[in-house]
């Protein structure tokens, strides 16, 4: 039925809508943050909370969304996911304290987690042909990996000529204009639920799991790696990891399971995407800090800044990932595009205060996201290829969270380096502050950053590794029904991007 569907490319409008306002809302929120910290009194120590009360919600719950999915039917959860999202993001935008604007970030996560899932799995089932799914997916990837730096755009403009409230109210019509596509023309295919009764140990032990690591990055970040809370965190998540995973093995009807994860192929994905994402997440931000403190750019001009990426994520994905996908093996697309990206990465090792734009960080973002776009679009496609139907679900949502768990780690690790790199640098030339202090503090800033990209560039090259060492699967044209007898198998075949870093 689904390959038959007239309008499953009506759909996929809607459906990629709604993945872009998930993800513009990552970076758009921290260009306003600011202004918001500044009108409604919240303090330096509790600022960070606006991106993490957003992070705990929606990669604690994102596994349990995809479940819910699958058991509760992907429209349905979809629609559910958009209306909640605008909701919050009302509140948000309204709000008068400190309060009310953390309550609405975690409600934003919590049907962030909802809807994030369904969309993929939607696509999932309702693309069956080799050609077409790679198509679809191609313009999926797209805009998750392109998003990101969308939002830093929209963010600077809504920033700098109206106030912060609007990267809130922003999310309403995009909201409701993909839940009311959604709801008039996407057809979920038949025969594609999982009724299984709902593994509630399963739900509670990964969820505090996952938020217990995400909350130990994210704490490590300001507080430091030997902080006690920190170090509890991380301990507390091993071990309720850790008993999920042996709950998992048990049970009859489990959340997540152990089937997605064992396969070859896929957790190759899930571990070299992750992986990615520490990268890319670490250099948003430490780009967006060298455009607009050492080089005094705008938000606006900052933003217009990332196009070269965007510009190369969606020539990657469609042009280069979408077209070769079903020609040739996933891993001559992903471990090159992750080389690709390494490299790009490595040339943005050469900053210094006076570094070109045209002349270094262009040509570095083009190659950067070319790199990403290229190997994005098969690992997504991938990541639920196989999968019978039934577990597209909270197939898609384990993309969505090693994205989310990689961009938590990627900030904390990589802002933790550069920040240790900074205060040696001030350390070694503290006789150079007397003659011209603002000089120093800039140019061990940029020692800062270009030291955390070294690492940026290490993680990526593993990412490589991985994807050419675990990844063996043929190409993904021909039947779209590779692994299994479900028609909607092949369908599965693809995933989410970047939620980039919220």
């Amino acid at each position: 039925m689904s390959e038959t569907d007239p309008r499953r490319w009506k759909a996929l409008v809607f459906i990629a809508l709604a993945q872009l306002m998930v993800v513009l809302d990552a970076t758009i929120v921290n260009i306003a943050l600011p202004s918001a910290q500044e009108d409604l009194g919240i303090s330096d120590g509790n600022r960070q909370w606006v991106i993490t009360a957003y992070a705990l919600a929606f990669g604690g719950l994102l596994l349990f969304g995809g479940r819910i999915a699958d058991l509760w039917g992907r429209k349905r959860t979809f629609v559910t996911g958009l209306i909640g999202f605008a909701a919050a993001s009302a509140l948000g935008g309204a709000a008068t304290g400190e309060a009310m604007m953390l309550g609405a970030r975690a409600l934003q996560g919590v049907f962030g987690a909802l809807l994030a899932p369904a969309a993929l799995s939607l696509l999932a089932v309702m693309f069956t042909d080799a050609k077409e799914r790679a198509k679809a997916f191609g313009i999926y990837g797209a805009i998750a990996g392109g998003g990101g730096a969308v939002g830093l755009i929209l963010g600077g403009f809504l920033t700098e000529y109206l106030n912060w409230r609007w990267t809130f109210f922003v999310n309403i019509p995009f909201a409701v204009i993909a839940a009311l596509g959604a709801y008039f023309v996407i057809r979920e295919p038949a025969g594609t639920r999982n009724r299984s009764p709902l593994d509630i140990p399963g739900v509670v032990l990964s969820t505090l799991g996952l938020v217990a690591l995400v909350y130990g990055f994210t704490r490590a970040e300001s507080e430091g790696w030997s902080d006690a809370v920190t170090v509890t965190m991380f301990v507390a998540s091993v071990v309720l990891l850790a008993a999920f995973v042996l709950t998992e093995a048990k049970v009859k009807s489990p959340l997540l399971p152990l089937r997605v994860l064992m396969e070859r192929n896929r957790g190759g994905v899930y571990l070299s995407l992750g992986l990615a994402v520490i990268a890319m997440f670490g250099l948003f931000l430490f780009l967006t800090y060298y455009l607009q403190i050492v080089k005094g750019y705008t938000p606006v001009k900052t933003g217009f800044a990332f196009l070269p990426m965007i510009v190369g994520m969606i020539t990657g994905s469609t042009q280069i990932g979408a077209r070769l996908m079903t020609r040739v093996p996933p891993r001559l697309l992903m471990a090159p595009g992750f080389l690709l990206a390494a490299v790009g990465m490595l040339l943005l090792t050469q900053l210094e205060i006076g570094t070109s734009y045209a002349g270094l960080i262009m040509p570095a973002q083009l190659m950067l996201g070319l790199g990403m776009g290229t190997a994005f679009m098969p690992a997504m496609s991938l990541a639920t290829h196989g999968v019978e139907a039934r577990d597209a679900g909270v197939a898609s949502a384990m993309v969505n969270t090693s994205q989310q768990v990689g961009g938590a780690i990627g900030t904390a690790l990589l802002n933790t380096i550069a920040a240790s790199a900074t205060t040696a640098y001030l350390t070694d030339h503290a006789s150079l502050g007397a003659t011209n202090p603002k000089l120093l503090q800039a140019q061990a800033m940029v020692e800062g950053y270009t030291s955390a990209i070294w690492w940026a560039v290490g993680i990526l090259a593993v990412s490589a590794l991985i994807a050419a060492t675990f990844v063996n699967t043929g190409h993904q044209g021909g039947s779209s029904s590779s692994a299994g007898s479900d028609p909607a198998d092949g369908a599965e075949d693809e995933v989410k991007i970047p939620v980039m870093a919220h």
